[in-house]
């Protein structure tokens, strides 16, 4: 399989050269970074920007609709990237360390922004998974590779005390970003365990509401918070909590994709609302067109 992105000349074409690159010349990830041209934020006040995410696989969780593994394959999930990225209208990228050092060595991030996911040691199922420490990039880690952003996950669970560990790990880390005049993009939520254990997310607009309060506040300086929320009901309520510029997340790929496009919609209206960052519902749709998936979205913007 060869992946190409004809706006640029790659580091690598193939699965098999990131590979040799990885083996025999792991300096050249670095170089690869740092000569990347770089995207920018449009200069329109009113402008939606449109982001594609892949930052799941750290959590160990690789399911996309009804596939339980369909993230499993490392190529196919690069070719998606990359498609995705190459489709007009699109902005940029938002990845842990190993995806985004892969689609910089095949020339898919050229001229976009890039924003790195921090906090990935929440692994999906785990039973220390609300203890949600930074095992992916860290505050200096973001900075160093040049990237426009940190996001973290804050999910914020009152019965479980790993929660004021990642409540802290994230208030610091939007102090080093901000330091450093870099975004902080954070996603709220307050959680809490079903009867099974599993952890889930309640987005009902009185606990969104106050999970972007919280979040809000973290840091020293709140200059350079972003948030990233998901579209529920009586949204504009819900957006009127705080001032922070806010990014929509996709969620988990729906198979009624128009109500997830009118969802996405009505929230982009909101003049708080700076676009959408979107994953598995985009990489990964029903009817598997990644193209017409991204396209349908960057309609609404």
């Amino acid at each position: 399989m060869t992946i190409v992105n004809q706006a640029t000349a790659p580091r690598a074409r193939t699965i098999a050269e990131i590979v040799a690159i990885r083996a025999h010349r792991p300096e050249i990830i670095a170089e690869a970074l740092r000569d990347r041209r770089r995207g920018t934020m449009p200069e329109r006040p009113d402008a939606k920007l449109m982001i594609i995410a892949a930052d799941h696989p750290a959590r160990g969780a690789l399911a996309a609709g009804p596939k339980a593994m369909a993230m499993a394959d490392r190529g196919e999930l690069l070719e998606r990237c990359a498609e995705a990225l190459g489709r007009p209208g699109v902005h940029g990228f938002l990845g842990t360390a190993d995806i985004i050092e892969e689609l910089t060595l095949l020339g898919a991030l050229e001229g976009k922004l890039v924003y790195g996911s921090m906090n990935r040691g929440g692994l999906a199922g785990a039973g220390f998974e609300m203890d949600d420490r930074f095992t992916g990039y860290d505050a200096r880690g973001v900075v160093e590779a040049q990237l426009d952003g940190g996001k973290m996950l804050l999910r914020i669970d009152p019965s479980d005390a790993g929660s004021l560990h990642t409540l802290e790990s994230v208030a610091r880390a939007v102090d080093t970003l901000a330091e450093n005049r870099v975004m902080a993009m954070i996603e709220p939520f307050i959680s809490r365990r079903d009867a099974t254990g599993k952890v889930v997310n309640d987005v009902t607009p009185d606990a969104v509401v106050r999970s972007i309060a919280i979040s809000s506040g973290l840091g020293r300086t709140s200059a350079y918070t972003w948030l990233k929320l998901p579209v529920v009901t009586d949204m504009e309520r819900v957006m009127a909590a705080s001032t922070m510029p806010a990014l929509i997340l996709g969620g988990e790929v729906s198979a009624d994709a128009d109500a997830a496009l009118a969802g996405w919609s009505a929230a982009l209206r909101i003049p708080n609302v700076k676009g959408l960052v979107i994953g598995r519902s985009l990489l990964y749709p029903p009817d598997d067109d990644v193209a017409a998936a991204v396209d349908g979205a960057v309609e609404l913007l």
